[in-house]
């Protein structure tokens, strides 16, 4: 018989192996076949696989199609890691002069919009201003990256390089509405989320005065004061907080300057305390190490110890805290305090003839130099623009008394501030500026002379009348911004007003002040400014928070 025709044997070495390959185990079901409705479903999965597999493949290859078609291919995009640096103009650059000229500008999708296969319109977005930019189809540009163009999400940042052209009609709802830029290259840097918790143009408009949403005539939803704070990064992009912020930088920069003219020296105080750094109540306790300590209400004492130190003028630009309960327009837990301290020879009101000085540069300078910035507020804020200054150059000084004199023509009742128990409400100093906007023409004036029944412990007394102190505040729209005075020199008057004022000079967080004024302290007076304020009513917000880059308040740490 044939080989190829008998059946093969196992080779004796071979047929234990085999047999446990073949056969169950001992004890061990035969597996089952396979169900009629499993082959089924696995063939149907299969089907499905080389479906879905098919679809990629024609998908890919339709890609590949277009692209190949595509002729701006490199021209838009993801922006390339090897692409070469080309110098970005701003749009505060950006003027008339600019036609037909190629510029490159890195800006936010502010919006798009698709007005047909071939063109696409954009407004960009650059620190608050807008251009509009278009883009059509003509080669090289493709409708390919038309359709891209159209399709970014709001506030991505794109880099754009096109030719500046001038539009047949002013665009109106762009901020260089006699420019246009016609677009040759775009490439995204971010992508923005798709959803955005609040829109900025949403933002662009003045907050209610109730904390309420709100919708305008057009039904188009205005934002609340707590919505824009609590997404604030959003809130920032809009122009007037473009605006606002460059007005608190002035402020800061102004103070700044007028004393280093003057030939202050710049300190740096401690914000950590072992003790309440005015006596007060309204401090917050932080743990420090095994032991509790606060943050400061002020840089007060450390001042007056640099004055001991002979260092004659000092100043300080610093975050001050303040644990009151007070949920107004005009409070917060955390501002920025300017602080200042300076000695002076003979009488108190040479400190604050320079305090005078101070604010009146401050605020004309800031009159001069941001011009622009107050006329885009002015857009939102009407009041913007309109402040008052004083037009001989000074302050408009007047007496406590004589202030409380002008609120009782006006039918005030002040029958508590005569007795000299209480300070002036909120209520009476809005009043009072009002009459003096009216009756003296200005917006900032100082009150002299407080009661001594409010100031605190280490006020000066007036040495002809204790009922009053040689003390001040400065006052923008009938709004406090400063408040200062003579401090006491002299340690056993010092310990006796604190005494007086319910105040133990012999705890220990006072030892080291003290200390400082038993070894000699010149005569000395100063104050304490909030920038915030300054900015607030300089621009005639309505809510302190508005002037604020991150409000701190009762209720909100965050963001």
């Amino acid at each position: 018989m044939a080989e190829s025709t008998l059946p093969q044997r196992l080779k004796p070495e071979e047929a234990p192996e085999a047999a446990a390959e073949s056969a169950p185990a001992a004890g061990e079901a035969a597996p089952a076949a396979p169900s009629k409705s499993a082959l089924k479903k696995a063939a149907k999965q299969k089907a499905k696989a080389e479906k879905a597999a098919q679809r990629a493949a024609q998908e890919q290859a339709k890609q590949a199609a277009a692209q190949a078609e595509d002729t701006a291919v490199g021209l838009y995009g993801k922006l390339p890691d090897n692409q070469d640096l080309v110098p970005a103009t701003s749009f505060a650059q950006l003027s008339t002069d600019h036609y037909d000229k190629e510029v490159t500008v890195v800006a936010r999708v502010d919006n798009a919009r698709s007005q047909s296969a071939k063109l696409a319109f954009l407004m960009l977005r650059q620190k608050g201003q807008k251009i509009q930019a278009v883009i059509a189809a003509q080669e090289p540009i493709s409708r390919q990256m038309v359709k891209w163009t159209s399709g970014l999400n709001v506030n991505s940042i794109v880099e754009v390089t096109g030719v500046v052209k001038k539009p047949a009609v002013p665009i109106n709802s762009a901020t260089l509405s006699d420019l246009e830029l016609h677009i040759r290259k775009i490439y995204l840097i971010s992508e923005a989320a798709q959803q955005l918790p609040m829109q900025v143009k949403d933002a662009e408009r003045p907050p209610p005065a109730a904390d309420t949403e709100e919708v305008d005539a057009e039904g188009q939803p205005i934002v609340t004061l707590k919505t824009r704070l609590d997404y604030r990064v959003l809130d920032l992009q809009t122009e007037t907080n473009q605006a606002i912020t460059w007005i608190s930088s002035g402020v800061a920069e102004l103070f700044t300057e007028f004393m280093l003219k003057s030939g202050a020296r710049w300190i740096f105080t401690p914000k950590l305390s072992g003790s309440s750094s005015e006596g007060g109540s309204e401090v917050f306790e932080v743990k420090y190490f095994k032991r509790l300590a606060y943050l400061t209400q002020s840089p007060q004492l450390y001042k007056q110890m640099c004055i001991a130190g002979d260092m004659e003028s000092v100043f300080e630009l610093g975050p001050v805290f303040r644990a009151e309960d007070s949920n107004t327009h005009r409070h917060l837990t955390e501002f920025t305090g300017l602080d200042f301290e300076r000695t002076f020879r003979h009488h108190y009101h040479e400190v604050l003839d320079f305090a005078e000085e101070l604010l009146v540069f401050i605020l004309t300078q800031l009159k001069e130099r941001y011009k622009e910035q107050i006329a885009v507020i002015q857009k939102t804020f009407p009041k913007a623009g309109d402040f008052r200054l004083p037009k001989d150059g000074k302050a408009l000084r007047l007496k406590y008394m004589d202030a409380i004199g002008l609120l009782k023509e006006a039918g005030v009742d002040v029958s508590e501030q005569e007795r000299f128990e209480n300070d002036l409400t909120t209520a009476m100093e809005r009043q009072l500026g009002q009459i003096i906007r009216e009756k003296y023409d200005t917006d900032f004036y100082v009150l002299d002379k407080f009661p001594m029944a409010v100031r605190p412990f280490y006020t000066k007394a007036d040495p002809e009348d204790p009922r009053f102190s040689n003390s001040y505040d400065f006052f923008m729209r009938g709004e406090e911004i400063m408040s200062g005075a003579q401090r006491i020199n002299d340690v056993n008057e010092l310990e006796a007003s604190m005494i007086a004022k319910g105040v133990d000079p012999k705890s220990e967080g006072f030892q080291d002040y003290l200390l400082a004024f038993r070894q000699g302290c010149p005569p000395h007076a100063g104050g304490g400014l909030g920038l915030n304020r300054i900015v607030t009513f300089f621009l005639g917000l309505p809510n302190i928070r508005l002037a604020t880059l991150f409000p701190r308040d009762p209720q909100r740490l965050r963001p």
